[in-house]
């Protein structure tokens, strides 16, 4: 049986690390290679990538930044590599194939596609077809619709009015090689995850899904893997607010007989 895995969520603007809730608050945290460099010295399974900045080229002219942001995608992802010996994947901002291979020959091993996919679906075919299906992650960002969930673009903000499990489906038969599906509702309000969606996309897919949106506690992360069948379990801000956590994570797991690397 193939080992889960548990995969922390790392957001960035403007050059540096920050803490989301409900895709519309925002506050810094932290510097992206630095935040990199602890990760790795707690081995963790993979780590994600995404860059939320409405510009992809920072101005660090600005007062609300400082001397540990960087300036631009390339020289996060060069310098986040140097120090990250895990699978890495990296999103945000991506519409073109020719933005797939700038993020993966600057040193990502995946991407993801959200807004970019929908546009322009056949970009996961190109993406497949010229780095393999393994490195093409369909991130899906999703609210609670009349009791339906519904694919949200643009940084939560546009509602597609697309069932999540229809598009699911629609990516898997582009080429896509895993689904990382993320409750908008949920985002940093550590109220646990939403089972319910997580289970009815699984069963939608033969693809891997990784679930992210809600942790608020390390028993979250029991509770997902026992409730559903999800490939990773994957958060952001309780790695950065609880002390070892991610250890801390693993051997929660692993007491529980839940098969994780």
């Amino acid at each position: 049986m193939i080992k889960r895995r548990l995969i922390p969520v790392l957001y960035i603007k403007n050059g540096l690390i920050v803490r989301s809730e409900g895709f519309s608050y925002h506050h810094n945290i932290g510097n992206v290679v630095k935040e990199a460099a602890r990760y790795n010295s707690w081995d963790v399974d993979e780590l994600i990538y995404i860059d939320i900045s409405r510009e992809k080229h920072y101005d660090l002219r600005r007062d609300d930044y400082n001397v540990n942001a960087y300036n631009s995608i390339g020289s996060i992802i060069k310098e986040i590599s140097k120090v990250c010996f895990m699978p890495l994947t990296f999103g945000g901002g991506i519409r073109t194939i020719d933005d797939v291979s700038f993020r993966i020959q600057n040193g990502a091993d995946k991407i993801t596609l959200n807004t970019g996919a929908l546009e322009n679906p056949k970009l996961i075919t190109q993406a497949a077809e010229r780095y393999g299906s393994q490195a093409v992650v369909i991130s899906i960002d999703y609210k609670i619709i009349e009791n339906q969930p519904i694919v949200f673009t643009d940084f939560g903000q546009k509602n597609t009015s697309k069932s999540v499990y229809n598009w699911v489906k629609e990516c898997e038969n582009l080429g896509a090689g895993e689904i990382f599906i993320n409750s908008i509702d949920r985002d940093g309000k550590a109220n646990g995850y939403d089972i319910e969606t997580i289970n009815k996309t699984v069963a939608s897919t033969k693809l891997p899904t990784i679930a992210c949106g809600g942790a608020g506690n390390l028993e979250d992360f029991v509770e997902l893997a026992k409730q559903t069948n999800v490939s990773a379990v994957a958060a952001g801000n309780i790695f950065h607010f609880t002390e070892l956590s991610y250890p801390r994570s693993k051997i929660l797991l692993k007491k529980n007989n839940l098969n994780f690397r």
